[in-house]
């Protein structure tokens, strides 16, 4: 890896983008963020520069339209890798949206893979998620857990972005793809410059937990008290969005050192450690010493009862394991909240 090595990180104004891409400016990538801000807003980019001690690229343009997106990747030049990003993420919304979510999450990436061919472009890392498994039979889930029905359309589109990079993958030599499956993303930059930016209501927990403890929202809506868990409460494998950035910087690394021209390669990335939503809610009261005000409400729809990963060693062939506590990344959740209380973006 060269200083010179351009990655066109797509959606890089949102929650992970962002992080990743002070992440690849650390291990000395040229990110160039493309967004369209239709969840991000554009200081975002300012407290990018402000960590990273310099401006990062930027170009506003939206991955759903081919034409724009050929022009993007022609002003740019020679591009080494690509992170895509670009998606919309909240299964609730999916539910409520699913047209929507499928011309934009699939769209997206097709639109994507075709400017790669054109471009001679090899290396790809794709952003899924654990919603693939849909509510898996057996836990902790492997990468070689088989993939139930999807719990929404959210997780379908994810389903279906997965099949897209295999099929490209079989059609065309040249390409290397490694396809992330998040699990949940949660806490902030230690500075508190970024953080997750929910516009308007928050659809994951931890901004619903932030905002109700700064007075923003009245209460929180844990959705589902009945569920087959030791509390009753919903289990996910909740990892430090600063862990989930690195790894996708040893994606590129382990890309950029396999022998071939073509590679596909699935990797879970959480902690192996599954939290309920009320310990993440006890987390939260412990290391901030607020009290939350919480209610217990119906189940939502496209929810599953339980997911987290096995530490598996496709993990560790990335050279990468999760570092931060789950208290860790409400400490540093909280400081972001602090943080646009005063200096809000």
């Amino acid at each position: 890896m060269t200083p010179t090595q351009k990655v066109l990180v797509t959606g890089g104004a949102g929650f992970i983008g962002s992080h990743t891409v002070v992440e690849l400016h650390n291990a000395g990538y040229l990110p160039i963020v493309i967004d369209n801000f239709s969840n991000s807003k554009r200081g975002v980019m300012d407290r990018i520069a402000k960590i990273c001690g310099e401006e990062i690229r930027m170009i506003e343009a939206d991955c759903r339209d081919l034409a724009a997106m050929a022009e993007v990747f022609d002003r740019v030049g020679t591009i080494h890798s690509v992170i895509h990003f670009a998606a919309f993420k909240a299964v609730g919304e999916s539910v409520e949206k699913p047209a929507e979510y499928y011309v934009n999450n699939i769209g997206s990436l097709a639109n994507v893979l075709m400017l790669m061919q054109i471009n001679r472009i090899s290396n790809l890392v794709f952003s899924s998620s654990c919603t693939v498994y849909g509510q898996p039979d057996v836990l902790p889930v492997t990468e070689d857990t088989p993939l139930q029905p999807a719990s929404s359309p959210y997780g379908y589109t994810k389903q279906v972005g997965e099949q897209l990079i295999n099929d490209t993958v079989r059609a065309q030599r040249g390409l290397k793809a490694m396809t992330l499956r998040y699990f949940n993303p949660i806490g902030a930059h230690p500075s508190g410059l970024i953080g997750e930016l929910p516009l308007g209501v928050p659809n994951n927990l931890v901004p619903f937990i932030t905002q109700t403890a700064a007075g923003i929202r009245e209460k929180l809506s844990i959705y589902g008290s009945d569920y087959n868990t030791p509390d009753g409460t919903a289990i996910r494998d909740y990892i430090h969005v600063v862990d989930l950035a690195k790894a996708h910087v040893q994606a590129l690394r382990m890309l950029d050192t396999l022998p071939g021209d073509t590679f596909n390669q699935v990797v879970n990335v959480g902690t192996g450690q599954g939290s309920s939503v009320m310990q993440a809610v006890l987390a939260f009261e412990k290391v901030t010493g607020r009290k939350l005000n919480y209610q217990m409400i119906d189940r939502r729809p496209g929810d599953i009862e339980a997911v987290w990963a096995a530490t598996a060693d496709k993990s560790r062939l990335l050279g990468w394991e999760a570092q931060a506590s789950l208290e860790d990344a409400m400490r540093d959740a909280w400081r972001w909240q602090e943080m646009l209380a005063t200096h809000p973006l």
